[in-house]
């Protein structure tokens, strides 16, 4: 069994109505340090070594209430995602490449709790 409790968290998302506007408030009234922007719909930031994004609510209902993904960074995407499968976790989809980096690959796999809270597999994958 892959041993998430020892996993570090890689990512938390914060989703917003607007932003633009909660990337003025993260970056200039918290002070977080900016890292990069994918689009106008995402933004990142550096918090304490776990990444922050900001997202919109587009593709759910609005939220209610807001909440937060939890993404496990594991080092073996498929094989996690392949034990928990065989756990009886229920995954979105395969897990899949989401950003190609300078010196990796980004790969996400979305899952849910029992509850319906959204939580996500994240690796970078290296060649």
């Amino acid at each position: 069994m892959p041993d998430l409790a020892a996993s570090r968290i890689g990512q938390i998302a914060i989703v917003a109505h607007d932003v633009a506007r909660a990337t003025k408030f993260y970056r200039d009234t918290l002070g977080l340090r900016f890292l990069f922007e994918a689009g106008p719909k995402l933004a990142f930031f550096d918090c304490g070594g776990t990444r922050l994004m900001i997202t919109t609510t587009e593709g759910r209902d609005e939220f209610d209430p807001p909440g937060s993904v939890l993404y496990f960074f594991v080092d073996d995407i498929a094989g996690t995602h392949r034990t928990l499968l065989d756990n009886g976790v229920r995954f979105e989809g395969e897990p899949h490449m989401i950003a190609k980096m300078p010196d990796h690959e980004l790969w996400l796999a979305e899952f849910n709790d029992s509850e319906g809270n959204v939580l996500a597999l994240m690796s970078e994958v290296r060649e």
